[in-house]
């Protein structure tokens, strides 16, 4: 009976795993079609959805601990403990794994030559990130949470990326200038900025869990990562 079974359990979970992907891969043409000066390899590209997928690891072990310290120092549903949780766990520890494995794939690279460059890279990051966490919600809860995240969370890491690009490719101007003062603070702000963003979102929908704050504040993010990616677009040029 089981064996009766077993190619329609394949075909279902299948279908899961595309419905987890594809929003993902989407959004990564789109923003590859962005890209006006030079295009970038598609080796790198895929090394950078590679990272992105082993950043994911690393925040959920970094994340694993963090809480379990958290769980001994204050009780769980306090504010205190909701902030904390999701701005300074969830939030700064992804956004810092994502940004820890970009900077070192592409910070030296001979690629990174053009100032929208580093809003590529940072958005393949982001979306091999949210690629892995999605086919673990997806294969967990079902197609119904893929259909969700795909116009959610997806998107939501994207935009977090369109930040942190923003930021990581100021800062690689600058520093290629000599500008060691701004150099630093723009790589602060490529984490900060989107964890603040990603924290924003987070707390949102888990603690405030009202649907039009949390539908506004989706609009926002969107919007303005929207805005951003054009104006970088335009104003490409060689770093």
């Amino acid at each position: 009976m089981l064996f009766y079974f077993l190619p329609a359990i394949r075909t279902y979970n299948l279908i899961l795993i595309a419905a987890a992907v594809i929003p993902a891969v989407f959004l990564m043409v789109r923003v590859y079609r962005t890209d006006r000066l030079e295009k970038e390899p598609r080796s790198m590209l895929l090394s950078l959805v590679f990272l992105g997928v082993l950043s994911s690891v690393i925040a959920m072990i970094a994340e694993r601990l963090s809480c379990a310290v958290l769980d001994r120092a204050l009780p769980r549903g306090g504010v205190w403990y909701n902030v904390i949780l999701y701005f300074g766990i969830v939030a700064f520890e992804e956004e810092g794994a994502k940004y820890l494995l970009l900077s070192r794939r592409t910070r030296r690279s001979a690629e990174f030559d053009c100032l929208y460059d580093g809003v590529v890279y940072a958005v393949f990051v982001s979306l091999g990130f949210a690629l892995a966490e999605n086919i673990g919600y997806v294969m967990v809860y079902g197609f119904h949470t893929a259909l969700i995240r795909a116009v959610t969370a997806i998107p939501g890491h994207a935009c977090f990326g369109v930040f942190m690009g923003a930021f990581y490719s100021f800062s690689e101007k600058s520093s290629r200038r000599g500008d060691t003062g701004p150099a630093a603070l723009f790589r602060i702000l490529a984490v900060v900025i989107p964890a603040l963003l990603h924290g924003a979102y987070d707390y949102t929908a888990a603690v405030i869990g009202i649907a039009r704050y949390f539908i506004a504040l989706i609009a926002v993010i969107f919007l303005a990562a929207y805005a951003l990616i054009g104006r970088m677009s335009r104003n490409d040029g060689y770093i």
